[in-house]
């Protein structure tokens, strides 16, 4: 009767048994239900993890079953949690075919992939990109997820930035807001809009990405080793859904002299990041990545907002997440 929201019928069983028989144990349990203690006791545990248990105020060492309006609760607010990860899944559904295009590229000859072209190694790449900076004519739009720049990519990078700009070619870039903690990014960033570039930022970017007067764009095939090997994209479909994506995540970004305010949850840009990226089970390296800090960083992120949420596991922060309004309920 429960399986719709995620409980077996071993674990019903046991639950319901609890509630008719609070007083009870395992032995009793089992020969009621007419299993083996091994049973109830697996039951026991999964309905440990779904909250649907806790220790008993009249009983040391004795687990009651939570009353059924709170373990309903419980039960829906945890699939609530599940669609909204995989809703949150759907959106960055085009930022997922990007990488996949690029993934099965690199299987196939460059020949049957019309519209893909096949870099590999940092040589490659650097000669595509010089090719297509001396050829662009309007724009050139880019995610730069990679966190602070190195002095020495930032003095590369400069005489380059002056001939596009004094060019009058537009120059849009999203970094990752965690640049703004490094003074040598920032003033690189200061100097590129002071010849006419507009930079933004925002918690996270869904990969980095290169896209030229919108129609060839060059990405990596791999986010973990942006140097190994990329793709040059001119498909129309393609280029049509990659542009979608960086104007809505500029839409969302904000420019670099505007302090980061909260929401009406009172999360800042950076913590809602990491609901949601907790949210798709993302690990503390994995968020660390995708939001340009430290792994101790990310750790300590995730920690605060799991104790604001009053939650002693990742699962937990889901629910009460959910519960809490700071993820959408579907």
């Amino acid at each position: 009767m429960l399986s719709a929201l995620g409980l077996d019928a071993m674990s019903e069983a046991v639950y319901r048994g609890m509630l008719a028989h609070p007083q009870e144990g395992v032995a009793s349990l089992a020969e009621r239900l007419a299993t083996t203690e091994t049973a109830v006791r697996q039951a026991l545990d999964t309905l440990s993890e779904l909250s649907l248990l806790r220790q008993s105020g009249e009983q040391e060492g004795r687990l009651r079953a939570v009353s059924p309006d709170i373990g309903m609760e419980i039960l829906m607010a945890r699939q609530q949690a599940e669609l909204a990860s995989q809703q949150m899944r759907i959106e960055a559904s085009r930022a997922a075919a990007a990488q996949l295009i690029a993934e099965y590229a690199d299987l196939r000859p460059a020949s049957t992939n019309p519209g893909v072209e096949q870099l590999i190694g940092i040589d490659q790449i650097r000669d595509c990109l010089a090719r297509l900076t001396r050829e662009v004519q309007e724009e050139v739009m880019t995610f730069a997820p990679a966190g602070a720049q190195k002095l020495e990519h930032i003095e590369a990078a400069q005489p380059l930035d002056r001939d596009l700009l004094e060019r009058g070619i537009r120059m849009r870039t999203v970094y990752l807001d965690s640049i703004r903690n490094s003074p040598h990014t920032v003033t690189y960033v200061n100097w590129l809009a002071e010849l006419g570039g507009q930079v933004r930022t925002v918690p996270s970017l869904p990969t980095r990405m290169i896209v030229v007067d919108r129609t060839t764009a060059v990405i990596p095939v791999s986010s973990d080793d942006t140097a190994a090997a990329a793709v040059v994209l001119t498909g129309q479909g393609t280029l049509t859904a990659l542009c979608a994506l960086f104007e809505h995540i500029w839409d969302a970004a904000r420019p670099l002299g505007n302090k980061a305010g909260t929401n009406d949850l009172g999360l800042s840009p950076q913590e809602q990041s990491v609901i949601d990226l907790l949210a798709k089970g993302c690990t503390d390296e994995a968020i660390a990545n995708r939001l340009g800090v430290s792994p101790r960083t990310a750790r300590r992120l995730a920690s605060d907002l799991m104790e604001r949420l009053g939650a002693r596991s990742r699962f937990e922060a889901g629910v009460r997440s959910v519960q809490q309004g700071w993820l959408p309920a579907h």
